[in-house]
């Protein structure tokens, strides 16, 4: 079945062992597609030079025996009697030597191999792995990485030729060249450089242009995790682009193109995208607290997604400490480390279960003794509460019905009319609006409790717990 399909494929097509052995890439393991073409080649020669020593009935066996063969010579691997045999297994000498470039069976013919042009598939570009190789070795140059990969971009029209070939031949058991010149160029990157081949997560992939030479460098995402501390009022987590202007800058935000002057966000990944070289960062955190709340304690989780970073083993601690510097007493992060995309999906998921601490200091519409903020205690201690969205946020998020559990809440009075309270409550609570009510959008609520309005005036989010 292997030697039919390959002698006919021989016969018709110039094929370099590479591309005769890749054909069956997917039989036998521990051989390159090389060694199968020329293993193929080597039995398909002496299949034809034990033909070519048949003789006819009539002892002679010569040309003028007819031969089963194709206008331009091709055999198609039949025969009838020993003289087409002979005939036959001449011209598989003669397609091996010429379109196979297989000098055994020139050999046997006693002249040079060669003379059918480059081969049908590949054009000659598997002979040029190393020089490939190089190429992308050089493009890696300025990237700080431990592992990679290589990807190769086919052109259409080899593809296509690849494709016909298969079809017309049955080939079931074949790879690609895609896959074959990926794997082959890899392995020279890697004895290049001494660095190794990763499949799953790469820290950068080259792509070579086939044919080329074309090479492309991405450096796959860099992940840094922490978590952060807002100190002071007024900054908002992410940067909000001016209503007015898109971004692009005018007279209402003085040029800037922001509503805000700074947030958490650019003073943490503005030192990270200079400490690796990257071309932007994108920030993940695990919820986030109002422009006008503090985020203390043990402070909120975050990931930075750096991309197209060059550079990859940073000093954690020294960016930490520029981090801190950039935030200039009013953000500063802590424990900051490498993690990955998993972590970025955990931290989105947990932040909607998280147990958060809240202290709120609180206005009320009239004073309450001391037994209405005990009775405010125990109404809300395990209590559900049933939230609409907040008619502050509704512009911007769907307007649907949250259960959310206060675990606990502790209430004191601070002033004539002024209380605190610390709420320990399930992540994804608007604690000002369980406060207020939000015009009855939020039930249970403080206001309802004590019978007055509540305001809350100041809000900080003294605790984030993800739990496991």
């Amino acid at each position: 079945m292997i030697l039919e399909s390959a002698r006919k494929m021989i016969s018709k097509y110039t094929l370099c062992d590479c591309c005769l052995g890749r054909q069956y890439g997917g039989l036998a393991r521990g051989v390159t597609n090389r060694e199968r073409g020329r293993a193929v080649k080597l039995v398909l020669a002496m299949e034809g030079h034990m033909e070519s020593k048949k003789v006819g009935a009539d002892g002679t066996g010569t040309a003028n025996d007819t031969v089963n063969a194709n206008d331009d010579g091709n055999v198609d691997g039949s025969g009838n009697g020993n003289g087409n045999e002979k005939a036959d297994g001449e011209r598989l000498l003669r397609a091996l030597a010429t379109k196979g470039g297989f000098q055994p069976a020139a050999n046997v013919l006693g002249g040079a191999c060669g003379g059918s042009g480059a081969c049908y598939l590949c054009g000659g570009e598997l002979d040029r792995v190393r020089e490939y190789a190089e190429g992308a070795a050089k493009a890696l140059e300025g990237y700080g990485f431990g592992n990679f990969l290589v990807g190769v971009r086919v052109a259409g029209e080899v593809a296509e030729r690849e494709d016909a070939l298969k079809t017309e031949f049955a080939i079931e058991f074949g790879e690609s060249l895609k896959m074959e010149a990926s794997r082959e160029i890899g392995k020279e990157v890697s004895k290049i450089l001494q660095k190794d081949v990763e499949f799953e997560r790469p820290d950068v992939v080259v792509t070579v242009e086939l044919p080329g030479p074309g090479f492309e460098v991405r450096s796959m995402p860099l992940f840094i995790s922490g978590r952060y501390r807002k100190l002071v009022r007024g900054i908002p987590q992410s940067k909000w682009d001016c209503v007015h202007c898109g971004g692009k800058g005018c007279e209402v935000c003085h040029g800037t193109g922001k509503i805000y002057p700074i947030s958490v966000e650019e003073i943490i990944t503005c030192p990270v995208i200079a400490a690796t070289g990257g071309a932007g960062a994108k920030f993940h955190g695990a919820g986030r607290e109002d422009v006008d709340a503090i985020m203390r304690g043990n402070g909120r989780p975050f990931v930075v997604e750096v991309k197209e970073a060059k550079v990859r083993a940073v000093d954690l601690q020294a960016l930490e400490e520029a981090v801190n510097a950039s935030g200039g007493g009013k953000v500063e992060v802590v424990g900051l480390k490498y993690s990955d995309k998993k972590r970025v999906r955990s931290l989105k998921e947990k932040a909607k279960v998280a147990e958060k601490v809240y202290r709120a200091l609180v206005e009320l519409g009239c004073a309450v003794p001391e037994e209405a903020l005990r009775k405010l205690e125990k109404s809300f201690k395990g209590g559900v509460i049933n939230q609409l969205t907040p008619n502050r946020v509704l512009h911007r998020r769907a307007d649907k019905l949250r259960l959310k559990k206060v675990h606990e809440m502790t209430a004191r009075a601070v002033g004539d009319r002024m209380i605190e309270l610390v709420v320990r409550c399930q992540g994804g609570l608007y604690v000002k609006e369980l406060i207020s009510g939000d015009e009855g959008r939020t039930k249970p609520c403080v206001a309802d409790v004590i019978g007055c309005s509540a305001r809350c005036v100041e809000l900080d989010v003294i605790a984030v717990n993800e739990g496991a």
